[in-house]
């Protein structure tokens, strides 16, 4: 029996998906990068339609804004939020103790508005640096791949 694709099957998945995004490259690039920006906020189970809102909104490619939010996954949900939750206290001057186990924004939600509001202003604060590095990386990954394909083009007329 199995417990569906490995690790290395779903990122050769995600590697041909990204491959596959149409449009151009500062489009699929503003796309990645808002998804990544998403990602990195505690808003499961919306991180997907809030991504694909804001790249409408932003003219960004909605497949790669869904494709960059999987940056939050079960391995890394931990980490991306407990570092929410203090930059944002931080960022906020509310010191609030961490005991907090959640497994979606409603039950954030229900910890109360500083929690809330910490993890919210944190994550959208070490957002930024990412997003602004995916969408450069994916921009250049675009042109690259555009370049590759249109000169496998030529050699073959």
């Amino acid at each position: 029996m199995t417990n569906g694709p490995s690790m290395k099957e779903r990122l050769h998945q995600l590697w041909v998906q990204m491959k596959a995004l149409q449009g151009e490259p500062g489009y699929i690039a503003m796309g990645m990068a808002i998804g990544v920006f998403i990602g990195m906020t505690p808003t499961i189970p919306f991180h997907t339609v809030i991504a694909i809102t804001l790249a409408f909104i932003l003219n960004g490619s909605k497949a790669a804004a869904a494709i960059g939010v999987w940056i939050s996954n079960p391995v890394t949900i931990p980490f991306l939020y407990y570092s929410a939750f203090k930059t944002g206290t931080l960022l906020l001057n509310k010191p609030v103790p961490f005991n907090i186990k959640f497994e979606s924004i409603h039950e954030l939600l229900s910890l109360g508005f500083d929690v809330t509001a910490a993890m919210v202003a944190g994550g959208a604060l070490l957002g930024i640096l990412p997003a602004v590095l995916t969408y450069v990386i994916t921009y250049r990954f675009f042109i690259v791949l555009r370049k590759k394909i249109k000169q496998k083009k030529l050699q073959s007329e």
